[in-house]
């Protein structure tokens, strides 16, 4: 893809209603052509694109999202200001200098905070979008707390992964210790997967094309977040 001057060959989609209609098709080709070109001179030229295929966007879902969690009494909320993340990568600490993500992504919890334990997740990426839902890097009084429940309460956790099972969900392993805390050496065999992980996670992928229609990601969020309640009000026990 050639550098841009001062526009983009992409053009820059009409701005939307306030009400959430969707993404734009421009919302997947600017994450893949900022991963081309990664500079701040082309994210500048393009900053008017990135604000009407991506910044407004995801601001209008959020809001729409929160709507229609709260009409199912699902109790996460967004707020585009502390819950959408930003496009900057801190590269301080890091030998990949690359200054900015290829992917968007924003979380809905209990106050709509980031820092907010328990939370929904939405990502969007060229790479594949996926949500996810439950309690992500747990702080070590947190995570002493809810292995504490699991070990107190393995019919509890038992029936909470039935529930999260028969909608096709199941806790993420990534980053989970090979053998159990030296507290929790004898546990419920029921439990004894769950108290090794550090985060308590379950994700599902989406199609990146029903990014286009508002209605049905809204619906297949809600639907998500529905069949996740088990995993956030199981945490929600323990983790105030």
């Amino acid at each position: 893809m050639p550098a841009a001057k001062k526009t983009s060959a992409l053009k820059s989609p009409a701005l939307k209603s306030p009400a959430f209609s969707g993404f734009v098709p421009d919302t997947l080709k600017f994450l893949k052509a900022l991963g081309f070109h990664q500079s701040k001179q082309w994210f500048d030229d393009n900053r008017d694109l990135y604000v009407s295929a991506l910044k407004e966007p995801m601001a209008a879902y959020v809001e729409a999202l929160s709507e229609a969690l709260a009409a199912r009494k699902i109790p996460l909320k967004g707020d585009p200001a502390r819950g959408v993340f930003r496009l900057n990568r801190d590269i301080r600490f890091s030998k990949d200098k690359r200054p900015y993500k290829t992917n968007s992504g924003c979380v809905l919890t209990r106050t709509g905070a980031k820092n907010s334990p328990g939370l929904l997740y939405t990502h969007v990426s060229p790479e594949g979008c996926f949500f996810a839902a439950g309690f992500y890097h747990v702080e070590p009084e947190q995570l002493l707390a809810v292995r504490r429940l699991l070990a107190a309460k393995p019919d509890v956790y038992a029936d909470m992964a039935k529930k999260l099972a028969k909608a096709g969900l199941a806790l993420s392993d990534d980053e989970a210790l090979t053998r159990n805390p030296r507290e929790f050496k004898d546990v419920d065999p029921r439990v004894t997967d769950a108290i090794r992980m550090k985060s308590f996670v379950v994700r599902k992928p989406f199609d990146g094309k029903i990014l286009l229609d508002g209605g049905k990601l809204v619906a297949a969020a809600v639907d998500f977040a529905t069949h996740g309640a088990p995993l956030l009000e199981f945490g929600w026990r323990v983790i105030p």
